[in-house]
């Protein structure tokens, strides 16, 4: 018999032995006795398309000012007529996320005034655009101006002839503060567009719905597919290289892509070579993750990955095959599904109002994948070369003992550590900060690995009757039929139901694939099963026959992303990754969002 409801947040054990990991955050995102009533009659979801892995203190930091940040723009900037945004809280390390609606007596009142709002960016959205673009490039270089090196033995000159008064510990407290300042921009930045991205995407949802009671959601997604967006860049850039090698002759240079000296030195003076320098600031300032932990990988950094890549593209092109995204086929089909369903429209007004909503939903559609490249990748490699940075410093000077050990302080105790380095600087006397910070850390540490080991639930709380956060439902793919699937009994077959993300029909053979280090086990032919996937795994889509998710909505990554290079995909299964095995055959129907297995 299917469940009611989820367990409530209060009723959760947790691992052993991990007493007093609420320390690890800011006490106002644990759950708590003090909002008991609030929380155990919420519905909550484990957020793992974003943060799937149990946080450090400093991982966390990104996972409060983006929820923050979406919910404001949502609430108090757009006031988007049915939402106020995303709550959020962290159990026993894991991020929980609500969908927090507006009281139906008060959607009336907010729709002129997200008409208004709304309407300016809309009606602005080129200049908006460039204008948002330009300010993201001045954070960036904001933040990789700021100096976290160690304080001097004695000031310069200059700040004594100057007159200035200002040394170089005020300059270390001030850059840290303004980082900190400069991360929450960042955020800000992030939801600016994207909120709006969705609530257009989701006008022209409603529109086909209402026009076309029996529309299918995915033939609404192929309505704004085929455009060209800046996320897909850095894996084009990739096959140009690729290209460059074979016409160079530098192609067998990349056979062993952790040969990182050997290709280099192979590749020197080369076409490929010069073409990588060419764009390498910024395009491979991508990450192998989603960007949002410390340990995500940076292909500026870690070029074996992508040299793997462009490995995978040479055999291609030898062995002839068309490695170009097939766009024009894309775009074809979308035009073909846009006329069919314009046709069936019966008044002049109808086809106006359609044209509209199509119109702004195709100019909008690119940030929604844009914003991805520009925030969670470009900008935050820059930030976490900075932490690293912090963290060196901090090492170096015996604050801390290790580099690392900064990801377990949280961004305001950081704040007590460099003030106990400037002060104790300033009089030449030995800091508290390794005696006191060392035990800390190494608790935290040994916490943080018991909670990487736990396996959290899905879902917290009371079901919602119905879910209307945009973001809820088109990113993460979470609506009442979802969770109706997670309370139901599961199928005994192992087969599975989720989004119809990306139209078409595939048998093979499953690769589970958990993190970016699994991706490179992916062979020529296999079905990608993962809890959700990394817009940096594009390169590994021409490998694969289809993509099977456990979360993720219609407007997730992993659903534009098989949709741009014609793999069909179902996503938000719920259970993909715990049902299925590596090995199994199995089909994927992404044109209806159903997942059989064939054999084990």
């Amino acid at each position: 018999m299917a469940q009611s409801r989820f367990p409530s947040p209060f009723e959760i054990e947790g691992p052993e032995g991990v007493e007093g990991w609420e320390e690890l955050y800011p006490y106002s995102v644990s759950f708590g006795e003090n909002r008991r009533e609030y929380e155990d009659n919420r519905f909550w979801f484990w957020d793992s398309m974003h943060w799937g892995q149990a946080l450090t203190p400093w991982d966390s930091t990104f996972m409060e000012m983006a929820l923050a940040s979406l919910s404001q723009m949502n609430s108090r900037h757009y006031r988007i007529p049915p939402a106020d945004g995303v709550d959020f809280r962290v159990l026993y390390g894991y991020a929980y996320l609500s969908p927090v609606g507006v009281d139906p007596s008060n959607i009336e009142a907010r729709v002129p005034q997200f008409m208004e709002r709304a309407g300016h960016y809309f009606a602005n959205w080129g200049d908006l655009y460039d204008s948002w673009l330009g300010k993201i490039r001045e954070t960036i270089g904001e933040i990789e101006a700021l100096d976290f090196s160690p304080l001097p033995e004695m000031e310069d000159l200059e700040i004594i002839t100057g007159g200035t008064a200002l040394g170089s510990g005020y300059e270390l407290q001030k850059s840290y503060h303004h980082f900190k300042d400069l991360i929450f921009k960042t955020w800000q930045y992030h939801f600016e567009f994207l909120n709006l991205g969705y609530a257009a995407y989701l006008d022209f949802f409603g529109f086909c719905k209402e026009a076309f009671p029996s529309i299918p959601d995915l033939a609404i997604a192929k309505m704004v597919a085929g455009v060209e967006v800046d996320l897909f860049r850095p894996n084009e850039e990739l096959k140009v290289i690729a290209q460059k090698a074979v016409d160079g002759g530098v192609a067998r240079a990349f056979d062993n892509p952790d040969d990182v000296a050997g290709i280099q030195a192979a590749i020197a003076g080369s076409d490929a070579q010069a073409h990588w320098d060419s764009v390498a600031e910024p395009w491979f300032n991508f990450t192998s993750g989603n960007g949002f932990y410390h340990f995500d990988k940076i292909w500026k950094e870690n070029p074996e990955i992508p040299y793997a890549f462009v490995r995978d593209y040479i055999t291609k092109i030898e062995a002839g095959e068309d490695i170009a995204r097939p766009i024009e086929a894309i775009r074809a089909e979308r035009d073909r599904v846009v006329s069919e369903y314009r046709d069936l429209l019966d008044s002049d007004e109808d086809r106006e109002a359609f044209d509209g909503k199509l119109g702004l939903a195709g100019v909008v559609f690119p940030y929604v994948e844009n914003h991805n490249f520009y925030i969670e990748h470009w900008t935050m490699s820059i930030i976490w070369r900075k932490v690293k940075e912090l963290g060196a410093t901090c090492a170096k000077e015996g604050l801390l003992g290790d580099p690392g050990d900064i990801i377990y302080l949280r961004r305001d105790e950081v704040d007590e550590l460099l003030w106990d380095y400037y002060s104790n600087w300033a009089v030449n006397a030995p800091t508290a900060a390794a005696g006191h910070w060392g035990p800390i850390v190494e608790k935290r540490r040994a916490i943080h690995a018991k909670l990487s080991e736990w396996s959290p639930p899905k879902a917290l709380g009371e079901p919602p009757e119905v879910i209307t956060e945009p973001f809820t439902i088109m990113l993460w793919g979470i609506t009442s039929d979802s969770v109706s699937t997670w309370l139901g009994s599961e199928d005994d077959s192992g087969g599975l139901t989720g989004m119809a993300a990306s139209p078409g029909v595939a048998e093979g053979k499953v690769r589970i694939v958990r993190n970016p280090e699994d991706v490179g086990d992916l062979e020529d032919g296999e079905i990608m099963v993962a809890p959700i996937t990394a817009p940096s795994w594009a390169p590994a889509f021409p490998k694969i026959r289809a993509c099977v998710t456990d979360i993720g909505g219609m407007m997730s990554h992993a659903a534009i992303v098989c949709r741009e290079y014609g793999v069909p995909a179902v996503t938000g299964t719920g259970f993909a990754t715990a049902n299925l095995q590596t090995g199994q055959m199995i089909r994927v129907d992404g044109s209806s969002g159903t997942v059989t297995v064939l054999e084990e």
